[in-house]
């Protein structure tokens, strides 16, 4: 998928929300443990539930790699399950890789081959010939961290050098690396006052935006600055939407809160002229 066939979906559905599905054995509702995969099981449900009003999901892979090789299956099933029933979707891997070169060739291969994602979130912190690898992929995206929404962002990220931040430096040197055809970044919607800052570095590249809904992020102000003219976000919610029921009918609960993000990005995009 392109990034016009990206902003093309989010025409179509007015909207730029990401789900992750971040799912948790602990905290799914009781009735699906006694299916056979109480993990895909939840997935598929959340997923026929909110697809049409999101454009892209999300698995974190520490919730499928926790479970040991049972949750890998899950997560393989996961997505077979998307690909074979609403392909147009674009689908992220959140597993954060980065490492010498043999090795991110290595991660590529797990994740674009293998699982057939369109993309895969990336550390930058070891360089370009740690990202490159991903990069090598026609039609796939590396989602690099640029800005993280997480209290220790201010640990490393923001530490100054002849006025320019880190993450600010780590923009500026990884848009080498790629295009805005075939590299994103995160920025988290807790540091929104930073994106205007940012889109002066990449003005035309996606952004993935996590820390709206549970982590306190604001839309309104992730819009506000983010938006480009091709919309250029793609906004994540995980335990908003996906926890919002926890009884038998907790798929009614996630759409509504998926309809209410949806509701509020489709006045965004309004606003702004891109639909």
């Amino acid at each position: 998928m392109n990034s016009q066939e990206l902003f093309e979906q989010i025409k179509k559905k007015r909207s730029f929300l990401c789900v992750g599905l971040d799912t948790d054995k602990t905290k799914i509702p009781e009735h699906l443990l006694d299916t056979d995969d109480p993990i895909f099981e939840f997935n598929k449900a959340i997923v026929d539930a909110t697809h049409d009003l999101c454009v892209a999901y999300k698995p974190n892979l520490a919730f499928y790699e926790s479970e040991g090789i049972d949750g890998l299956k899950s997560l393989e099933k996961t997505v077979k399950y998307i690909r074979e029933n609403y392909p147009e979707l674009f689908l992220i891997a959140d597993a954060k890789r980065g490492d010498i070169g043999n090795t991110s060739k290595m991660y590529a291969k797990a994740f674009f081959e293998h699982m057939n994602f369109d993309s895969v979130t990336v550390a930058p912190y070891m360089g370009e010939d740690s990202v490159t690898p991903f990069l090598s992929y026609e039609n796939k995206w590396v989602i690099l961290l640029a800005l993280t929404s997480n209290k220790g962002a201010f640990d490393f990220q923001f530490m100054e050098e002849d006025g320019t931040r880190l993450f600010e430096k780590v923009l500026e040197t990884s848009k080498k690396w790629g295009t805005p055809e075939n590299m994103m970044y995160v920025v988290g919607a807790t540091k929104a006052e930073s994106l205007s800052d940012i889109r002066k570095i990449i003005p035309e590249s996606f952004l993935l935006v996590p820390g709206v809904g549970a982590q306190g992020g604001s839309l309104t102000e992730v819009a506000k600055y983010g938006l480009n003219d091709k919309c250029g976000l793609l906004v994540n919610s995980s335990r908003g939407i996906i926890y919002a029921g926890k009884d038998e009918d907790f798929t009614l609960f996630a759409r509504g809160e998926a309809m209410k993000v949806q509701s509020e990005m489709s006045s965004l995009l309004e606003e702004k002229g891109l639909i």
